[in-house]
């Protein structure tokens, strides 16, 4: 029997607010590609496309109670893990990185998928592994051993960002299940160590990338092109803007990449200071509701994949920012709901779904 509270107790606020970022990103993009020759679909009506299949994604993922997930979520992990195997055996490669496995209409990138997957399966490690006093460094034999192989499969694609990206919400999700303080020491002094010894392990152009992250003025006509083109867009625009479609640096093509890593950079610079704090918020707004969906949670998996799924979308947004602002290096990380690409706009969507499934069943135990 259908329980009616389903209904009433759907997350309108959630899925406004989502709306609203997509609507302003699909504007955004709009202005960003008007002046392109493109011979197909424009972009802006492609990632209306994916918005409309991301909405269908989000009301079938509510149909469905999220807990059998926690079941699913093993047998999704080995799969994952076969589809990044096949992208590193036979996928699409493109500048230099192989990412995709072409499916005719849509190139799947399996990357992405494995953000939510590997949430999921940590998801299900966290609520059944109660450590009511946080968790020691031999408890996390297991989170560890998940997490290595498809890291691994991610970093040789080559794909340093994403990489980055799951390495940080598996610690944000530990972090938040509880970490004794001597686990977090050891943690943060390997994470140092790793660091300064993944140097030796990096290509010669992710070492460029870092080396003009500290100072792009070095080759300002090369490698350190795009840091500069989007540092001007972002100052150029003042604290109010120069308007719509009337940005210099993206209108006259001086900004690269201004429909996918950029995209925030041509906004900066059309809405300025103060449109770009509006946007904020309402990014600030979607992460501080979707801890308020996890510490609701009728259950420990939900809270935890609720949790896991924001940190995804609050990683995405801190990285690409720093990108573009100049804080971080150029590692290729969309704006949630914002860059162009169906990948990242599905990857979105169906967090979203999730979010909004365990907000709907928050009163069932």
């Amino acid at each position: 029997m259908f329980d009616r509270r389903l209904v009433t107790n759907f997350d309108w606020v959630l899925l406004t607010v989502v709306l609203m970022l997509a609507g302003v990103g699909i504007l955004n993009l709009y202005s960003a590609t008007s002046g392109w020759d493109v011979y197909s679909l424009p972009f802006y009506l492609k990632q209306s496309l994916w918005l409309a299949g991301g909405l269908f994604l989000v009301l079938l993922i509510c149909c469905f109670d999220y807990r059998h997930l926690e079941h699913f979520s093993l047998p999704a992990y080995v799969v994952t893990l076969g589809l990044l195997l096949f992208v590193l055996l036979l996928g699409k490669t493109s500048m230099g990185a192989t990412r995709w496995i072409h499916l005719g209409f849509f190139n799947l990138q399996p990357s992405e998928v494995a953000k939510l997957v590997i949430i999921m399966a940590l998801a299900r490690i966290l609520a059944r592994t109660v450590q009511p006093s946080g968790y020691r460094l031999r408890d996390l034999w297991l989170p560890a051993l998940l997490l290595a192989p498809p890291f691994l499969l991610i970093v040789k694609q080559p794909d340093l960002g994403t990489a980055l990206v799951v390495v940080f919400i598996a610690a944000s999700m530990l972090l938040f299940a509880g970490l004794q303080p001597r686990t977090l020491l050891v943690l943060g002094v390997g994470g140092v160590a790793s660091a300064c010894g993944g140097w030796f392990m990096l290509r010669d152009y992710q070492k460029a990338r870092i080396s003009t992250f500290l100072n792009p003025e070095a080759d300002p006509l090369g490698s350190g092109y795009h840091i500069i083109q989007s540092k001007i867009a972002v100052g150029s625009g003042g604290f109010w803007g120069k308007g719509f479609m009337a940005g210099t640096q993206s209108q006259l093509s001086f900004l690269p990449e201004r429909h996918t890593d950029f995209a925030f950079s041509v906004f900066a610079e059309e809405w300025g200071f103060s449109g770009s704090m509006l946007l904020l918020l309402g990014y600030l707004f979607l992460v501080v509701w979707g801890i308020y969906v996890a510490r609701r949670a009728a259950d420990r998996f939900g809270m935890f994949l609720a949790f896991g799924v924001t940190a995804m979308i609050f990683w995405h947004i801190v990285i690409n920012l720093g990108m573009v602002i100049g804080l971080m290096p150029v590692v290729g990380v969309p704006l949630p709901l914002f860059s162009y690409g169906g990948t990242s706009m599905i990857t979105t969507m169906i967090g979203v779904g999730l979010l909004m499934n365990i907000s709907m069943r928050r009163f069932m135990f």
